[in-house]
């Protein structure tokens, strides 16, 4: 049976590949766009779901792995900023506070249809930056592609006081240990 990343993201590649099991990825093409009314950890559920959907009829006999992280303050959701003037308004509005970045995790077995998610979140404690700081380091990082402007597995680690939770590759993007939970699951051997 295949393991398939849905996704094409370098960050969720370079975890994936920890396991040291061969896998290919498939670009999903799913609408990102949150439910009226769906709160932020439901719309990351949903949406990893529907990214291991998506590319489902491509491969017939394989395990899926589909992801979504959101991040949010409240009601307030921070999404891949894409600019540069974004991700420095976002850092601005996270600095001193408290953000959750919900990482959602689907696993489809299309020679069964069996799905499995779960939703792992992760407090993150920013410091109380100067706008200085968040300018260099946007220039710097160039953060423009996660959630919440703030790449942990780099120079945003600086950027933090704290970020308890489960699982730190969750931050990143893929909870390596509720994935390798849910591929023994499936009957696939890790180390």
């Amino acid at each position: 049976m295949k393991l398939v990343l849905a996704s094409t993201s370098a960050y969720r590649k370079m975890l994936l590949e920890r396991f040291h099991v061969p896998f290919d990825t498939d670009r999903p093409e799913t609408e990102e766009t949150p439910l009226p009314g769906e709160a932020p950890a439901a719309t990351a559920e949903r949406l990893a779901a529907e990214k291991a959907r998506a590319v489902a009829a491509r491969w017939p006999d394989a395990l899926i792995i589909g992801s979504d992280q959101v991040a949010y303050l409240g009601s307030e959701v921070f999404g891949k900023p894409g600019t540069e003037a974004r991700a420095i308004a976002q850092l601005q509005r996270m600095r001193g506070q408290t953000v959750v970045f919900h990482t959602a995790l689907a696993l489809l077995n299309t020679r069964t249809g069996h799905l499995q998610v779960e939703g792992i979140p992760t407090q993150v404690r920013f410091r109380n930056l100067s706008d200085d700081e968040i300018r260099r380091y946007v220039a710097k990082e160039q953060p423009l592609d996660c959630a919440g402007s703030a790449k942990s597995e780099g120079l945003g680690i600086t950027l933090l006081d704290a970020m308890p939770g489960e699982d730190p590759t969750a931050l990143i993007g893929l909870p390596l240990i509720a994935l390798s939970r849910m591929l023994r699951a499936e009957g696939l051997e890790l180390p």
